[in-house]
């Protein structure tokens, strides 16, 4: 089993590899934007109590930054599937279904990682202050996998591109700007807020700003985090053991 994950996920990683100068690059501009718009500009004139707002703004960063790049490695299996009909290839190979959704997902996850890890630098040259704590990577890691198998599922159902760019319109982009990125989820109303605190890129943000600061953090959120991860592999694999029924 392990030596089949290993197997899928080294495919991705050569890929990657080979082009890992354009892509580290490419994943500091967006950050760099955020950093000076919101860490610098904006952040300057908003008091959030303890600390700077840059100080509570890259905890946040990290989350939807790990959603979104984590999401958008794994959309390739949409192509795959649809239109190069190269999905066939693993159908027929002799590894197990299961190993082949994980060697995926653990090649977005690594992918997720490495551009956390850039905005971790560039948060420190910015002069933002947190800790990082193996409980906090554990973390960050946790939600790229949840939202690598979102980006899986989707593209085991969604049969075209336009279907996939409402997964981003409809989920993703929502997640960005309400699951306490920018602001504190208790500023919304009460409806809101309560929709907003079952998603998953919320209890994220709420654990990374925690560990990040005063190294607390609510056993709830870490419970509903690995929840959803657990939740997204079953739902990953029972589908695409389904394409080979």
């Amino acid at each position: 089993m392990l030596g089949d994950i290993w197997t899928v996920f080294w495919r991705d990683w050569v890929v990657l590899r080979r082009r890992l100068t354009k892509y580290v690059l490419s994943r500091m501009v967006s950050p760099l934007m955020f950093l000076i718009a919101f860490g610098w500009g904006l952040g300057r004139s908003i008091d959030v109590g303890t600390g700077s707002y840059l100080d509570f703004l890259v905890p946040g960063l990290l989350a939807m930054n790990s959603m979104n790049i984590s999401f958008s490695s794994i959309i390739p299996v949409h192509a795959e599937r649809i239109y190069h009909k190269s999905l066939e290839e693993y159908l027929i190979a002799p590894i197990r279904p299961d190993a082949f959704v994980m060697g995926k997902i653990a090649g977005a996850v690594l992918r997720g990682m490495i551009s956390s890890a850039i905005i971790m630098a560039l948060s420190c040259l910015f002069g933002a202050q947190f800790a990082v704590t193996p409980l906090f990577l554990f973390v960050l890691a946790l939600n790229c996998m949840i939202f690598a198998e979102i980006g899986f599922l989707a593209a085991m159902y969604i049969s075209t591109y336009e279907e996939m760019g409402q997964v981003n319109l409809y989920i993703i982009l929502p997640m960005s700007f309400l699951c306490g990125t920018f602001f504190s989820t208790a500023a919304l109303p009460d409806a809101v807020r309560w929709l907003v605190e079952v998603l998953p890129l919320t209890h994220t943000s709420h654990l990374l700003r925690s560990l990040g600061g005063t190294g607390e953090y609510s056993l709830l959120s870490l419970a509903v985090v690995v929840g959803y991860t657990v939740l997204g592999i079953a739902a990953g694999t029972w589908k695409f053991r389904r394409l080979t029924d």
